[in-house]
């Protein structure tokens, strides 16, 4: 497997990986070596191996950054707009260490190299054709009409037109992504591996209040990943202020924190909208599960948020929180299916404070909403759908049974 991350945060390539271990499979992950923060060879989890690589021939003159307990989220921060001389030189420091992942993963023969989103794409198409192995392509996003990726859209596009039908299996996260990448590049509809957690064990936690003392009984209304453009974050701190004895917390790190403490500052609500850094993956569970309610407010920006049904979404009902989300097709067919909660308009900011007020003022409601997530939790996981990638890599290997790659 190639991601183009440290491989620290990165909880679907790892339920991946984790799966097909347990199938008989030898995975290795590649991945990008941060100095001082990660180690360039290791094995992880049920026996995933790791293999880093540094992101330029300089990386030895960098300063190591701190390491601490927060892990960066693993979506980064917004790319934006760029002109064509900086992404030219963009692309050339890249340039380095795609050579490096290349030059691992020939020398490696496996039988599958399984690229995770499109930046990884092309190098992974290539080791494939020289070392004879099957491609898997696993699309995480729409790149070709994603936030923050708007001055690479083209070149996106001109990559999975050409490599997307050359591979032997191709995934993605929704039914609507699916539709979307077999209508784009003529391919068949690829297969739809949710964002997931594992199932959990239901628990009682008072994480939260504690780490950040909150006196009051209030109701947690909880919103955790990057703190990033066009997820309605912004809005949901400025609606915070006309939803009374309630607090909104927010997990994770971005470009927008900075921006979501002044809302805080300047409405003067500091002491009822709160922060806590990007957790590790492994004590993310105990925080949720600390929560009262679970917000996912993503604005419709671009058809990948359009087409999104949200990992946290998951994430919530596994904690067996109800849910306040934007009213947007998958996350729609999902909340619908099982009632999980209030669906709202996308960017409508009366209808989240609408929302936010009924089920902040009202226990009966959040209790009957908890139910069914709770009653969900085991159809909503990864476990119900972990076998479909298994048997995809027995049919693109030709295999009755999963044997070592």
């Amino acid at each position: 497997m190639i991601v183009w991350n440290e491989f620290r945060n990165d909880a679907r390539v790892l339920k991946e990986a984790e799966s097909l271990t347990a199938a008989g499979h030898r995975v290795i992950v590649h991945a990008l070596h941060a100095p001082g923060i990660t180690q360039e060879r290791e094995v992880v989890s049920t026996g995933v191996e790791v293999v880093r690589v540094a992101r330029s021939p300089f990386w030895r003159l960098r300063r190591p950054a701190a390491s601490g307990g927060a892990v960066a989220p693993a979506d980064g921060g917004r790319i934006g707009r760029m002109g064509p001389v900086a992404q030219a030189l963009r692309i050339a420091a890249r340039a380095w260490t795609h050579l490096a992942l290349l030059w691992h993963m020939v020398r490696l023969r496996a039988d599958v190299v399984h690229a995770h989103d499109v930046n990884t794409l092309p190098t992974a198409w290539l080791a494939a054709r020289l070392s004879g192995a099957r491609l898997v392509y696993d699309a995480h996003e729409i790149s070709t009409s994603r936030e923050g990726y708007s001055s690479f859209r083209k070149l996106v596009a001109i990559v999975e037109k050409a490599l997307m039908p050359s591979a032997d299996g191709t995934i993605t996260t929704t039914e609507a992504r699916a539709k979307f990448f077999a209508r784009a590049y003529g391919i068949a509809r690829p297969l739809v591996l949710q964002n997931r957690p594992r199932e959990q064990a239901p628990q009682v936690s008072n994480r939260i209040r504690q780490e950040l003392g909150l006196s009051e009984s209030w109701p947690i209304v909880l919103y955790q990943g990057g703190v990033q453009q066009g997820r309605g974050l912004e809005r949901l701190a400025r609606v915070a202020a006309q939803v009374p004895d309630a607090y909104f917390v927010f997990i994770g790190g971005g470009r927008l924190d900075t921006s979501l403490r002044q809302i805080a500052q300047e409405l003067q609500i500091e002491d009822r909208v709160r922060f806590i850094p990007t957790v590790a993956l492994a004590e993310l569970p105990t925080y949720t599960a600390s929560a009262d309610i679970g917000v996912q407010p993503i604005e419709n920006t671009c058809l990948n948020h359009y087409t999104t049904d949200s990992n946290k979404l998951f994430e919530y009902v596994q904690a067996g929180l109800p849910v306040i989300a934007s009213d947007l097709p998958e996350i729609r067919r999902i909340v619908r299916q099982h009632d999980l909660g209030l669906l709202v308009p996308e960017g409508d900011n009366e209808a989240l404070a609408d929302a936010l007020r009924c089920m902040v003022g009202e226990a009966q409601l959040r209790a009957h909403h908890a139910g069914c997530a709770r009653a969900a939790a085991p159809a909503l996981s990864w476990e119900m759908q972990e076998h479909l990638l298994v048997e995809l890599y027995r049919r693109i290997l030709g295999q009755s049974k999963p044997s070592a790659s």
